[in-house]
């Protein structure tokens, strides 16, 4: 079945404003490996693309260039075929010669160069290329450059921050995210495939909102068995992804592997120091810069805590690929087809879909915000952490939404296979997590407990007094 290109409005809409514009447009498109990037691109402008190249992991100048070579000649096979160029420089002066050979003065040209990382390879120049390219060409043709990459740090380092000769020179930025819910819904729905909204959590909680992972789903499986083929099966996509995955996006990949497994272990995230003690690494720079790639990247999220500042932020991963990953498909390496249908019914499981759960309501903050009719208000959004001690008690708050009408709203998220029901003891945390909450933080606002049930919760007298607002997943699948 051919893929389908759904939602995605808001970065449609940005590439035809380029396309329809009477200016050169150069588009700067980031997004982690597999979410679409290179598919987006083709959907939208199709005919409209009359060069393109895509770099070679792992390859040499030379080699970049010989494919450079073979491009060249697909895309303008009636033009006298030019030599190898011996630079990137060399290379652009043949591709502008082309262009302007081939050029009928009434049409927007697209050009795109994807996988720019790739293309980049250590001493290349092929931005100083891409530089020339732009300011000495493009600039005064009726074209759009799109230039595209995985490597998402790489990319705002290089395109966007650079302080030479493309400083400023991006003037449409796309950051291409996984599907949400309601977008994953919509994409299955659209290759004909029906899943309730429990069977969509538990498929989204394990790759997370993925078209190409989403993709190998098939029509009349229920989730566990879509994973079950997916991940554990000899042939299955996602079986070994996670070992081609960091690779592609970093150099010296390791230390971000080492990074995503610390924070593996851990439901709650770790703050900095408490990740270094894990990973027994030493403090500095290069953690700097790797944590800020993962985060660029998608796959961790740092959140501030309340309360405190900047060496407060706690560090969470938050690629439901990777953290499904560590837990269960490592682990069972060699159990194949099956082994997952016996896993999805352990109690370890289970305990694991708690945060998955707790992961997927983070991620789908103007839902909820639109659930509790706020969606126009300005909120910061935090966690809260304090350990506990001897002289004083500890809590954790996943979620806190700060708003400036004078209300904090802390959120829990709870996954069961029911809807659920408070019970004393249940009441009696959230009562304490608010008295720390107040202690540590000294707020004057208004303290307002929101609870998001998978299967929604049930009003009783233990959530009477305590919980204001009680929701169920529905409101998640909310388009935003």
């Amino acid at each position: 079945m051919d893929t389908i290109l759904t939602g995605r409005e808001r970065e449609i809409a940005t590439l035809n404003k380029a396309l329809s514009s009477t200016e050169a447009e150069m588009i700067s498109v980031i997004g982690r490996r597999r979410v679409g990037k290179t598919f987006l691109i083709h959907s939208v402008y199709k005919e409209k693309i009359v060069f393109e190249i895509s770099g070679l992991q792992y390859a040499t100048k030379k080699d970049q260039l010989r494919n450079f070579q073979q491009q060249m000649r697909l895309a303008f096979p009636d033009l006298d075929q030019q030599p190898l160029a011996q630079d990137w420089l060399d290379a652009f002066f043949q591709l502008t010669a082309a262009l302007d050979a081939t050029d009928d003065g009434k049409t927007k040209r697209v050009i795109f160069f994807d996988e720019v990382p790739w293309l980049a390879t250590h001493k290349g120049k092929f931005l100083m290329g891409l530089t020339y390219f732009w300011n000495s060409w493009a600039v005064r043709r009726n074209v759009v450059i799109v230039i595209c990459g995985s490597a998402a740090s790489w990319m705002i380092k290089k395109i966007l921050r650079d302080k030479g000769g493309l400083h400023n020179r991006v003037t449409r930025r796309i950051r291409l995210r996984p599907f949400n819910l309601s977008d994953t819904a919509a994409y299955l729905r659209a290759r004909h495939i029906n899943m309730n909204q429990r069977q969509l959590l538990l498929l989204y909680m394990a790759m997370g909102g993925i078209p190409h992972y989403l993709k190998e789903v098939e029509a009349g499986e229920s989730a566990a068995q879509a994973i079950d083929r997916i991940a554990f099966s000899e042939n299955g996509l996602l079986k070994d992804e996670f070992n081609a995955l960091y690779p592609a996006l970093f150099d010296q990949s390791e230390y971000h592997v080492k990074v995503i497994r610390a924070l593996g272990k851990t439901q709650q995230g770790y703050d900095r120091q408490q990740l270094i003690s894990v990973m027994g690494v030493a403090d500095g720079g290069y953690l700097s810069r790797v944590l800020e790639e993962l985060i660029e990247s998608g796959f961790i999220t740092a959140y501030p805590v309340y309360g405190k500042k900047k060496k407060g932020l706690r560090f969470r991963l938050t690629d439901h690929y990777s953290s499904f990953y560590l837990r269960y498909i490592e682990p069972n390496n060699y159990g194949g087809a099956g082994s997952f249908m016996a896993l999805s019914q352990s109690q370890s499981f289970k305990s694991w879909c708690g945060y998955a759960f707790e992961t997927v309501v983070l991620e789908h903050i103007p839902q909820l915000k639109s659930a509790l009719k706020i969606a126009g208000l300005f909120t910061q959004t935090s966690t809260f952490y304090q350990a506990g001690s001897k002289a004083s008690e500890g809590a954790q708050i996943d979620l806190v939404l700060d708003r400036n009408d004078g209300v904090i709203n802390l959120i829990e998220a709870k996954f069961y296979d029911e809807p659920f029901a408070l019970d004393k003891t249940t009441a009696d945390n959230l009562r304490k997590k608010q008295r720390v909450f107040n202690q540590a933080t000294n707020s004057r606002k208004q303290i307002s407990w929101v609870m998001v049930g998978a299967e929604g919760v049930v009003a009783n007298s233990h959530s009477l007094g305590t919980v204001d607002h009680l929701f169920s997943a529905d409101i998640l699948f909310a388009a935003d």
